[in-house]
């Protein structure tokens, strides 16, 4: 990053025009001029200057990083005012800041009245936390665990001991000037990780002694002084919901990989209770000197209501049981959280950290247990039973946060959503509905007042410079059997390993759950003497660079993958889907989001399901053509893609390879691909 001054004068900014900076651009990375980013660079200039907001699908190969980057950078400095760019993905957010934005900046700068600067910003919980790591906050696992094995880095067999990975944190706060938790050679777990942070609610702010030398203080009072604001999506939302400060003031933001802003939002305000938060809150109590007998019965009650209420959905009032218990919960960590305001005073920085955190923690409870006792009208309140784990937790969810963002994010400042799928089908309304500014989210919603000109968009699809046709084949198998709930059939395993065997591997197999893709990973292994890299065997990291390498490696994952992967050339000429990725059925935010639309005589699976797996269909076969010179296949192992009446609605999101549902023919194209 970069850390000058940015916000001064830049006389002579706006005399600069956009396709002089875009050239020097295109220039300095090697490219040629493309007419959709230089159309898209345009749209989001006029919408920049003109305070209006703007949705643009920006098909793979565009270059759309740069068809923003380049007119934030201008508008940050005629302005005086920073550009916020939020994305999705960690992935995204390291090549902008790493890559793209160093390289854009040196070729621009000549062009502009000074250098711009920029700075990634991220939540409290990413950054090391010194006080914690000097003992000013109480530690978050038994003692007896620091010696179980963690698990955080596959590439280490799994056979790191927390403790080690706890001292090897230790150690590399000695030589980290960042503190960022992304900038570790080898990954820790998140118990490992949690030992050396602390969240936003646990931290003392201005009170703690070691705030002039924090890390995360350190990159806020960076990003208040450059241009450009590299964040995400979840950060955002919070900041703007909660009024924290932690993101400057701004009157732009551009929403990156924005198909999946709203879930980000929404999982970011989503609310859970745990019957485990308990047991840590009373055991940080209680080395406070409270003891929390009351609190601990509230915990255990609820416990074992939790484990008596049905999984999924709560249709109307919680049960009786379980709304007594979360009641009396709530009562009980008010009573705690006053305790402990001056439990411990010993004057001790350590003593002052734990106080913190045990209220910080108390007041989540509150919260959470005042929502679940009177949730709002779209609060959407489920149970879950993890069948891995055996824990049971309830859930708050809102059904759409569409008036919140519009509230919160979108009245105050333009703002640009891109994503290669956002216009599904064609359309832009049900993306900006999702987000507050058409007439109508997915659930029905009214969003905007009739008249209201804040609300204002333009939509704009660039299109994408490849041509699919030519270069890839949409092969879906209509002859193997409809998915079931048992995982992979036998006929979908044994073609799938035809198909790889075919291709001489360069497969990328996208599965809808873990346990899908291990089942097939284990058939084709046995097989095929070909390399098959498999989610969760490795880091991420190392999985994608083996694939990158090795022309004939195979890796096989779930969702991850689906978004994750930029691969070109030889080493990826196969991507396979297992299925349709609809949601479950018994989703409940799914299912409520249907129903209501349902209500108001709209369709329900259409609107929300359909559209999920459009949009999961196309960023996975996404994947495959990533340059001019790519050439492939994309294998749909659902005959509902070809037989189903939605079929056509799926299809059409998906790039337009050439279509094809004859094994014989998929499987010829694939033995000549492979020996070209």
């Amino acid at each position: 990053m970069t850390t000058a001054t940015a916000h001064q004068a830049a006389p002579g900014a706006a005399d600069i025009q956009l396709s002089t900076l875009m050239d020097a651009a295109v220039s300095a990375i090697g490219g040629t001029r493309r007419p959709g980013q230089q159309a898209m660079a345009e749209a989001v200039e006029t919408a920049m200057s003109g305070g209006r907001h703007l949705l643009v699908q920006a098909g793979t190969g565009t270059g759309k990083s740069l068809g923003y980057l380049v007119p934030a950078l201008r508008h940050a400095l005629v302005s005086r005012r920073p550009v916020v760019i939020s994305t999705a993905t960690i992935a995204l957010q390291t090549q902008i800041v790493r890559k793209d934005l160093p390289r854009l900046v040196e070729s621009l700068a000549p062009h502009l009245p000074r250098t711009p600067t920029f700075a990634l910003l991220k939540g409290r919980a990413n950054y090391l936390c010194r006080h914690k790591l000097d003992g000013g906050y109480p530690v978050d696992i038994d003692p007896g665990a620091l010696f179980a094995e963690a698990a955080a880095d596959p590439a280490r067999g799994g056979s790191e001991r927390l403790g080690d990975q706890v001292r090897r944190l230790r150690e590399w706060a000695e030589e980290t000037e960042s503190g960022d938790r992304d900038s570790l050679e080898d990954p820790v777990a998140d118990r490992a990780w949690r030992q050396v942070s602390v969240t936003g609610s646990q931290c003392l702010g201005g009170t703690c002694p070691m705030v002039e030398s924090c890390f995360a203080e350190r990159s806020r009072e960076i990003a208040r002084e450059v241009d450009i604001v590299v964040t995400n999506h979840a950060l955002l939302a919070i900041d703007a919901f909660d009024s924290h400060g932690i993101i400057p003031d701004h009157d732009v933001v551009v929403f990156d990989e924005a198909h999946d802003l709203t879930g980000r939002v929404t999982g970011a305000v989503t609310e859970v209770l745990t019957p485990g938060m308990l047991r840590g809150t009373v055991r940080e109590l209680r080395s406070l000197g409270v003891a929390a007998i009351a609190l601990d019965d509230a915990s255990e009650e609820l416990r074992e209501s939790l484990e008596l209420a049905p999984d999924g959905r709560v249709l109307g009032d919680l049960p009786e049981r379980l709304a007594d218990a979360i009641g009396q919960l709530r009562v009980q960590a008010r009573t705690a959280h006053s305790d402990a305001k001056d439990a411990g005073e010993d004057g001790s920085a350590a003593t002052a950290g734990t106080r913190k955190t045990v209220r910080a923690n108390l007041q989540e409870i509150i919260d959470v247990c005042e929502r679940l006792t009177a949730p709002g009208e779209d609060d959407v309140v489920s149970v879950s039973h993890s069948q891995a784990t055996g824990r049971s937790s309830i859930q708050v969810a809102p059904l759409s946060v569409a008036a919140a963002m519009r509230g919160a994010i979108l009245e105050d400042r333009t703002a640009v959503l891109t994503s290669a799928t956002l216009a599904l089908g064609g359309h832009f309304e049900p993306a900006a509905g999702e987000v507050g500014l058409a007439r109508a989210d997915r659930t029905g919603e009214d969003q905007v007042p009739p008249g209201d000109d804040a609300g204002a968009w333009a939509g704009l699809d660039v299109g994408s410079p490849f041509a699919y046709p030519r270069q890839g084949i949409l092969y879906m198998a209509r002859h193997l059997p409809q998915p079931g709930r048992d995982g992979p059939s036998p006929a979908m395993l044994d073609h799938l390993t035809d198909l790889v065997e075919a291709s001489r591997g360069g497969a990328l197999c996208l599965f809808s759950s873990r346990r899908g893709a291990e089942l097939a990973a284990e058939h084709v292994r046995a097989r095929l003497d070909l390399t098959i890299e498999v989610q969760g065997e490795d880091s991420m990291a190392n999985l994608v660079r083996k694939f990158r390498d090795d022309e004939d490696a195979s890796l096989f994952g779930t969702l991850t993958l689906w978004q994750g992967v930029d691969v070109s050339g030889r080493s990826l000429r196969l991507v396979t889907i297992d299925r349709i990725p609809f949601p479950r059925p018994d989703d409940p935010l799914t299912s409520a989001r249907q129903e209501r639309i349902g209500r108001r005589g709209g369709n329900g699976f259409m609107a929300v399901s359909a559209q999920h797996a459009a949009l999961l269909l196309a960023q996975g076969a996404g994947r495959l053509i990533r340059t001019d010179e790519d050439r492939g296949m994309v294998a749909v192992l659902d005959p509902r893609l070809a037989t189903a009446r939605y079929g056509g609605f799926l299809r059409e999101a998906m790039p337009p390879l050439w279509p094809t549902a004859d094994p014989e023919v998929a499987l010829g194209a694939l033995r000549r691909l492979a020996e070209a």
